[in-house]
């Protein structure tokens, strides 16, 4: 691969980089089996369009320690579409099973990491109640299905064994594998979130990036991003160049985190250390089975994306003060068009 650089586009930056040579000379390009169904990528660019009578916007409310706050009603929240506010026409407070797709970074690119990448998706196997559902896929240059949706966790481990870090390609083609994976996804009903493990790193081509985009922006899938980079952070090998190149290509895969988490009503995690992992899970916990789902009619038919915000106002629990916190949805959605 050429020597990196920074590309810009204007919302989010996507990084290429030389990785190092000790990581990806030993290993053979092979592809691993099986993968998931791709449909046709739109044109870089072009708005995702979804003809809809109505917006569904799932809504997560938690105080400063990540608490689900609980026993909020229907006449505290407000929606607001291109700051016009709406009528809501249906709310429940929602605890059901999640439907949970880990996708996880994995091939000789991040060989050295494996066994973060693993002991994370563990560790979220084992903070899932009993009835959630959860699909396992790995992606490089593509995404790659290793379990469908499953209540039972034990499969789910033993598939998370079968993931091979020493086979595979050298990219890391995260944007072009989540938009894979979002279309998958599209087919299936009901609640979806997808918790990516990833140092987020990326060297999808600028069109998968405007595409991924454009899903993003429109779609209805929560996405929590977990970075596996932290244990990275302090290296010193290679040459001061090498070394800041690397620390630039993890600064920018932060920003491409935390960019993805916040279009999709999602959160983004950096953990420095193991206690920090055990709490982000905890939180992820929650998300996935506790939200407030709120309905609204579109005003207007224009095919044209239109922003979603939600605020909160009096009756806050007085253990959670209103200043502290966080509400998180979805950012937009298109329109249907007459």
């Amino acid at each position: 691969m050429a020597k990196g650089s920074i590309l810009t586009n204007g919302w989010i930056r996507v990084v290429r980089f030389a990785l190092p040579l000790l990581v990806i000379a030993t290993f053979g390009l092979l592809r691993v089996a099986g993968t998931f169904a791709q449909e046709a990528s739109p044109v870089a660019g072009q708005t995702i369009r979804v003809n809809v009578a109505r917006v569904s916007v799932g809504v997560v409310v938690t105080d400063a320690k990540g608490k689900f706050i609980e026993g909020l009603q229907r006449e505290q929240f407000h929606v607001f579409d291109n700051q016009t506010e709406q009528a809501i026409t249906e709310f429940s407070p929602t605890e059901e099973p999640g439907q949970l797709l880990l996708l996880i970074e994995a091939g000789p690119a991040v060989y050295f990491l494996k066994d973060a990448n693993l002991f994370a998706a563990t560790t979220m196997l084992n903070g899932l109640a009993a009835g959630d559902r959860v699909a396992i896929a790995q992606y490089t240059d593509s995404p790659l299905g290793v379990l469908d949706f499953t209540t039972d966790k034990q499969q789910a481990q033993a598939a998370l064994d079968t993931i091979r870090f020493n086979l595979g390609f050298a990219e890391l083609n995260l944007s072009s594998s989540l938009s894979n994976v979002l279309d998958w996804l599209s087919t299936i009903p009901g609640k979806k979130t997808i918790v990516l493990i990833s140092t987020g790193v990326d060297t999808s081509p600028n069109a998968a990036v405007n595409t991924l985009r454009a899903k993003l922006e429109a779609g209805d899938v929560r996405i929590l991003c977990i970075s596996t980079s932290g244990p990275l952070r302090n290296g010193k090998q290679g040459n001061k160049a090498k070394i800041q190149q690397t620390q630039e290509s993890f600064a920018a895969g932060d920003q491409l985190l935390q960019a993805i988490a916040d279009a999709t009503g999602g959160r983004a995690y950096f953990p420095q250390n193991a206690k920090a992992f055990q709490e982000a899970y905890k939180q992820i916990a929650q998300i996935v089975r506790h939200e407030y789902s709120l309905t609204f009619v579109p005003p207007t038919a224009d095919g044209a994306l239109h922003k979603i915000d939600v605020k909160i106002d009096a009756g806050i629990p007085k253990e959670a003060k209103s200043a502290e916190l966080r509400i998180d949805h979805r950012a937009g959605y298109v329109a249907p068009k007459e």
